[in-house]
């Protein structure tokens, strides 16, 4: 039986992989640059800065462009395609326009079991729009995408709903619903950890490029994260010592002298347990031509 897989872009996305403007204006590259400059001077290589520095474009257009692609490319003499290929990679690169807040519903198991589709359908539903999609503005107010997460190890407070990357916790379609109404009312909840205040999707991207974030930071880790290390404490319990765990770690000399002793082995035989092909009469070594 054939299988066909088709290889690509998501269907509801629009033309090529990645749309918009095809170069930046004299004033926005300048200003890029300088940005960029920072950020590369941190990397032995250049090309290891392509992550941050494509955030750095993301935060300027909102999304990835045709524009931040080239600038990306020019920064790390590399070529576009190059870029093109890491960038169409990692989900949290965003390829179609997104809104001041992206609003993401994790909705992998365990979330999903707590009720995470079930914030996902009231979202939709409350909104008008499906995830993947982005509201209108409403009086010029901030405008909200949203769009269905995978796990962010954020499971100890499931369900849990994402903004511009910042946590709530144990939400319910109720109160993700007064928390979207917050957002485009243009007044947010803080997150429920960090410390610091909800930017925007924009001045997130900067804050993920490396740039210096001007806003506060703190908090402290929540009860559920560090309950399993409580019970551990009060009961006992401690990793083994390192003798206890089997043979000591294999040296490099260790694996020099095995590799030598089977060079010239002859490689082994069929094992008997290995299934026949298909099509196949399966033999005992002592059939003879009377036998079949």
């Amino acid at each position: 039986m054939s299988v066909f897989l088709e290889l690509g872009q998501r269907p509801d996305e629009p033309g090529p992989p990645i749309n918009g403007p095809v170069s930046y204006p004299d004033e926005v590259a300048t200003r890029l640059s300088a940005d960029a400059a920072k950020i590369v001077a941190r990397y032995p290589q250049s090309r290891s800065a392509l992550l941050p520095l494509l955030h750095l474009v993301q935060s300027e257009d909102g999304c990835l462009t045709p524009a931040g692609i080239a600038f990306c490319a020019r920064q790390l003499q590399l070529t576009e395609a190059e870029v093109t290929a890491v960038a169409t990679f990692y989900s949290m690169y965003r390829r179609t326009p997104t809104g001041d807040y992206l609003v993401g519903v994790c909705t992998n198991t365990l979330c999903a079991v707590m009720g995470g589709d079930a914030i996902l359908d009231a979202l939709q539903d409350h909104l008008g729009i499906h995830a993947g999609e982005t509201t209108e503005s409403v009086d010029g107010g901030p405008r909200v995408t949203l769009d269905h997460v995978e796990c962010n190890a954020a499971c100890d407070y499931a369900p849990v709903v994402m903004v511009n990357w910042e946590f709530y916790d144990n939400q319910t379609p109720a109160s993700a619903r007064d928390l979207v109404d917050g957002l485009r009312s243009g007044t947010p909840p803080d997150p429920t950890r960090g410390g610091a205040p909800l930017c925007t999707f924009r001045e997130t991207a900067r804050t993920l490029a490396g740039l210096p974030d001007p806003r506060s930071n703190g908090g402290a880790t929540g009860d559920a994260t560090l309950a399993g290390l409580r019970i551990a404490r009060e009961r006992g319990m401690q990793a083994p010592e390192a003798e206890a765990q089997g043979s000591p770690p294999e040296t490099p000399d260790d694996a020099a002298a095995a590799a030598n002793a089977t060079r010239n082995a002859s490689a082994p035989g069929p094992s008997a347990t290995v299934p026949p092909k298909p099509g196949t009469i399966e033999t005992s070594p002592d059939a003879t031509d009377s036998d079949a």
